[in-house]
């Protein structure tokens, strides 16, 4: 029985690919099995229990490294417009680091003065607008107001008077400051316009343009009244060179003003002698 074991564990190893080990030199046996891998393929290498090199790996991130400052987020640059460019220009004036408009579009001359503001301030010179510059400029300034923002012009005018939507009109609207030219209740062009201050007002009513004189002269004041149309007394409409510098910070002697000069003389050539004029709130 022994020998018919030892020969079927013969036959054994023969179909298995294994073989039988024999006692080593010392005299230890050795394991009964050695299994021999398809193609001679070579076993993986393991640890050794106390230790010696691992298998080449990434290297660890280094925890201690300072991550890079996030740059502050850009509110708005060169392209932008709206309302909110409106006001960065506004406050811009305040610190006497922008001199036109306010436009509401963010051009090279905002963004001069906003790269001027940041170096001066140790910032970034980009010429965007970032938070953090954003809020350095908003603790310097005041909150504009209506006429901040447009300073300048280019706000949207209200609905026309009722009395203006027939005819001929000259509508004329103190409380949006715009004029419009209207004929048969259509508009033909919009323009900003300036009044006469509190001492001296714009008159209010219903009145016709009775005098037009393209390169007047006041005679009362001494100053150019260019493309005057006259509607009451000594006042007209009429272009005004210190309303195209000033803007809303002065006023007339009760003339309604206009800055455009192109949009005046086009409107100049277009009334006529007749014309009403509707001035109202």
């Amino acid at each position: 029985m022994g020998r018919a074991f030892v020969a079927g564990l013969a036959v054994l190893a023969a179909l298995t690919g294994c073989t039988v080990q024999p006692p080593d030199g010392e005299g230890k046996r050795r394991s009964p099995v050695h299994i021999e891998r398809p193609g001679n393929t070579p076993a993986p290498d393991r640890t050794p229990a106390g230790g010696g090199d691992t298998p080449s790996a990434a290297p660890a991130p280094d925890d201690d490294k300072p991550a890079a400052p996030t740059p502050p987020r850009v509110l708005w640059s060169r392209g932008d417009t709206g309302r909110d460019v409106r006001e960065l220009q506004a406050r811009l004036r305040q610190v006497a680091w922008l001199f036109e408009g306010p436009t509401g579009t963010y051009g090279e001359q905002t963004e001069r003065a906003v790269s001027g503001f940041q170096g001066k301030r140790g910032l970034p010179r980009t010429g965007k607008t970032d938070a953090v510059t954003w809020q350095r400029l908003v603790r310097m300034t005041r909150e504009p107001g209506r006429w901040d923002l447009y300073l300048m012009g280019g706000q949207q005018a209200d609905p026309p008077d009722a009395r203006c939507r027939t005819g001929r009109v000259l509508c004329i609207d103190k409380t949006s400051r715009t004029l419009r030219w209207m004929i048969d209740g259509r508009t033909v062009s919009t323009m900003a316009v300036r009044f006469g201050s509190q001492g001296t007002p714009t008159r209010e009513g219903v009145f016709s343009v009775y005098w037009k004189s393209r390169d007047h002269v006041s005679t009362l004041y001494d100053s150019p009244m260019p493309y005057a149309m006259f509607f009451s007394g000594g006042q007209a409409v009429h272009f005004s060179a210190d309303f195209a510098a000033r803007g809303y910070a002065g006023g007339s002697h009760g003339c309604v003003n206009v800055r455009d000069e192109p949009a005046i003389a086009e409107l100049f050539a277009q009334v006529r002698n007749g014309d009403r004029v509707v001035v109202s709130w």
